[in-house]
């Protein structure tokens, strides 16, 4: 297993513009919080696994992968607003653990990231086409939004090895002060705690 400070070997260059002063957040990346995911990468599991099948995207399905996952909002609905993303943070992490691991989310004003890991019997379109109905639903009945509220189509991608997973959540954690460079918090950002599930 590589050493974080090994996979970043420009941290310093990213530490000198901001990319990593995030409070709490450092730690993941200095070595002060044993963050090793316990994963299996795409590279260490059979390829006759590997699924592919498309849509408009295509989509790669590997058992015991851990997905970078994006969805947006479809293009005629206006930002979400705090409530709509404390309800899908809720709703994402509401089968942590028993469904999937996540490691990671960010809810931003109009699309949603994940770092997730399907948990054996269950597939990724199954839990993120599950996040996607709660959460059109609840919007649509609890906040007077018209269907359709998130495109139909959602961006997941195969994490292919450590170096790969933390580049994944770095950018999660950095994506809001990407967005809104002078915001001092944001409540709609999760970091899974024990990195070790």
């Amino acid at each position: 297993m590589v050493e974080i400070n090994q996979g970043f070997k420009d941290i310093e260059k990213s530490r000198r513009v901001g990319v990593l002063a995030r409070p709490g957040f450092s730690n993941y990346f200095e070595g002060g919080r044993d963050a090793h995911p316990t994963v299996h990468y795409m590279t260490e599991l059979p390829e006759e696994d590997l699924v592919i099948y498309r849509r408009k995207l295509p989509h790669w399905r590997l058992a015991g992968s851990v997905y970078f996952v994006t969805w947006r909002l479809e293009f005629t609905q206006p930002e979400m607003t705090p409530d709509e993303r404390a309800v899908i943070m809720a709703a994402l992490k509401h089968f942590d653990g028993q469904r999937y691991d996540l490691y990671a989310v960010v809810v931003m004003h109009n699309h949603v990231h994940a770092l997730v890991k399907p948990v054996e019997r269950y597939r990724l379109q199954a839990i993120v086409q599950s996040w996607k109905s709660f959460t059109a639903h609840k919007f649509s009945k609890d906040h007077s939004r018209r269907i359709p509220i998130w495109q139909q189509e959602y961006f997941d991608r195969i994490v292919r090895d450590e170096k790969e997973f933390f580049n994944k959540l770095e950018y999660i954690i950095n994506n809001p002060w990407k967005t809104w460079p002078d915001m001092k918090d944001y409540p709609w950002l999760y970091i899974k705690e024990d990195m070790n599930p």
